[in-house]
C-alpha cells in the first residue's frame, strides 16, 4: 500500500512539473526571463520602480524615499520583530539628509505562519498596505509569493558591488541573513553525542519545534536529501560502531525502496532513516526560547534539541541556569557531522507597495549598512549576507569573543565561531528554496505520512 501512495505522489509531481515548464529560481524583478524570442512581460509599476532603483545609490534611494513618504505611514510585515527596532535608525538616517522629514510606521509579526495569507490577501488590493516584507520559508515564498506575483526582489547596488554579483542578471532572492538551528545538549549528564546520528539513537527524543507550526524545520528535513547533505549522514553513518550501524541498518534498508522511488541519490536511504526516525521521536515544543530556558537548567540532565543559536545571548545566569550547563554540539572536539541548519530572512517588496521607493531605501539601508543591520546583527547567530556589513559586525559586536567577561573566556559556547566556520567545518544544512520547493510534494508528502503516524 504505501509503494502505492508513492507512486502516485511521484505521478502527480510529475504532471506538476510538465505544468510549470522549465521555471528556475526568481528574476531580481520578481519575474520569468522571456523564453526564446517571446516578448518579455510588461513590467508592473513597482517593478519598474525596482528595475531604476537597482542602479542607484542608497544616498539617491533616501533621497526618492524623503519626497515619496514625508509625513506618510509605512507598514511592514516580517517573520522577525526587530523591522521595527530598525525603522527608526532608518528615519534618522533619512534625517541627515533632510532634517525636515518624518514618518510613522507599524510593524506586524503574524504568528503560526499567517504571514503568506496576510500578504496573499493584501495583494489582491490595487494598493496594498504593506509597503515590503521581510520573510522566510523559501519553499512557500517561491510557490505562494513569487510565482503567484504577490512580491518583487530588489538588489541594492551596494549590495550586489558587496557580492561581486550584477543586479540586473542576479536570480535570486534577496537575503538580509542567514540564522542557524544548532544541536546543543544538556551536558550534566553521561549523554555526550559525537555524530549526528546519536540523536535518534534508541530512547533518544530531542527538543524541536513542530514541522506543523513553522516550516522551516520542515525545509530541514527536505534539504537532508539533497545530494551534500544525504552524504554527509552516509559519512557519519560510517564512522558509527559495528554495534550503532547494526541498530540503523534496519531502518535504512526499510527505507532504501522508498529513497528509489523518490528518485533520491545513493544515499538518499540514509536521509530518508534519519528524517524517520527524528519524526518519530522528537517533542515538539511551540517555540525556540522555551527549548533553550528548559535545556540551561541543571536539571535537564541528558536532554538536547535543535534551536536558534542565538537564544543563548538571553540566558540569565542563576544557582540553577546556566549557558554553561549546554554544549554546543559541532563545537565539540571529534564530533562528527551535520552541527545544525541555516535558513534566510529574505527582503521583498510587495508588488502593490504604496512606498516602493521607501521600501527600496529601507532595504538597502539594512542590507549594506552596519547601523542598518545592527538590529540583527547586534546578537551572535544571524550572518549578514553582504561580507561588508558582516565584517563591520565582527568588528562593532566581536561576536568570537562574546562569551568574554573582564577578558576571562566565561561562557564558551557563546563565542560564534561565524557563518564561514558554521558551514564548513560546522557542516551547517543551508536551506535552498529552489530544492526545497522541487521536493515539496515528494519527500513532503512521505514525511507527511510519517508526521501523521508519529502523532
Amino acid at each position: 500500500m504505501k509503494k502505492r501512495v508513492l507512486a502516485l505522489i511521484l505521478v502527480a509531481a510529475m504532471c506538476m512539473s510538465l505544468l510549470a515548464g522549465c521555471g528556475g529560481a526568481p528574476a531580481a524583478s520578481g519575474g520569468e526571463e522571456p523564453a526564446g524570442n517571446e516578448p518579455a512581460a510588461e513590467l508592473s509599476p513597482v517593478q519598474a520602480i525596482i528595475k531604476e532603483a537597482q542602479g542607484m545609490t542608497m544616498e539617491e534611494l533616501a533621497r526618492k524615499a524623503i519626497e515619496e513618504s514625508n509625513g506618510k505611514t509605512l507598514y511592514g510585515v516580517g517573520n522577525s520583530s526587530r523591522g521595527k527596532s530598525a525603522l527608526p535608525k532608518f528615519i534618522e538616517y533619512l534625517q541627515t539628509i533632510d532634517s525636515s522629514y518624518s514618518m510613522e510606521y507599524e510593524w506586524q509579526q503574524p504568528k503560526n505562519n499567517k504571514i503568506f495569507d496576510q500578504l496573499t490577501s493584501d495583494s489582491k488590493k490595487s494598493e496594498g498596505t504593506f509597503a515590503l516584507t521581510l520573510i522566510q520559508d523559501g519553499n512557500q515564498i517561491e510557490s505562494k509569493m513569487v510565482q503567484t506575483g504577490v512580491l518583487d526582489t530588489f538588489i541594492p547596488k551596494e549590495w550586489a558591488e558587496a557580492n561581486g554579483i550584477d543586479a540586473e542578471t542576479y536570480t535570486g532572492y534577496l537575503p538580509l541573513q542567514t540564522l542557524n538551528k544548532v544541536f546543543m545538549y544538556n551536558n550534566t549528564g553521561s549523554f555526550k553525542p559525537t555524530n549526528v546520528w546519536d540523536y535518534v539513537g534508541e530512547g533518544q527524543h530531542g527538543q524541536f519545534m513542530d514541522i506543523d507550526s513553522e516550516i522551516v524545520g520542515k525545509n530541514f528535513l527536505y534539504m537532508l536529501t539533497a545530494p551534500q547533505y544525504a552524504q554527509w549522514l552516509k559519512e557519519s553513518f560510517d564512522k558509527l560502531s559495528d554495534e550503532q550501524k547494526a541498530y540503523f541498518k534496519p531502518v535504512i534498508d526499510e527505507v532504501a525502496q522508498d529513497a528509489k522511488d523518490l528518485e533520491l541519490d545513493e544515499n538518499g536511504a540514509y536521509a530518508l532513516a534519519w528524517i524517520k526516525l527524528w519524526v518519530g521521536s522528537y517533542n515538539a515544543v511551540t517555540d525556540d526560547g522555551p527549548i533553550c530556558n528548559n535545556l540551561v537548567q541543571k536539571s535537564a540532565t541528558d536532554q538536547f534539541g535543535l534551536l536558534v543559536y542565538s537564544k543563548l545571548r538571553s540566558v540569565e545566569e542563576s544557582a540553577e541556569v546556566s549557558v554553561n550547563n549546554v554544549n554546543v554540539a559541532a563545537y565539540d572536539e571529534g564530533y562528527e557531522g551535520i552541527g545544525g541548519y541555516g535558513y534566510c530572512h529574505y527582503m521583498f517588496v510587495t508588488d502593490n507597495s504604496p512606498l516602493p521607493w521607501t521600501a527600496c531605501a529601507f532595504i538597502a539601508y539594512i542590507t549594506c549598512t552596519v547601523d542598518g543591520f545592527s538590529a540583527w546583527g547586534k546578537d551572535m547567530g544571524g550572518y549578514s549576507s553582504n561580507p561588508v556589513v558582516a565584517a563591520g559586525v565582527e568588528e562593532t559586536y566581536h561576536h568570537s569573543t562574546g562569551g568574554y567577561v573582564d577578558g576571562v573566556n566565561t561562557y564558551p559556547n557563546k563565542n560564534d565561531r561565524g557563518y564561514d566556520w558554521w558551514t564548513t567545518d560546522g557542516k551547517l544544512v543551508l536551506e535552498d528554496p529552489a530544492y526545497c520547493a522541487k521536493v515539496a510534494f515528494t519527500v513532503g508528502s512521505w514525511i507527511e505520512i510519517l508526521d501523521k503516524y508519529a502523532g
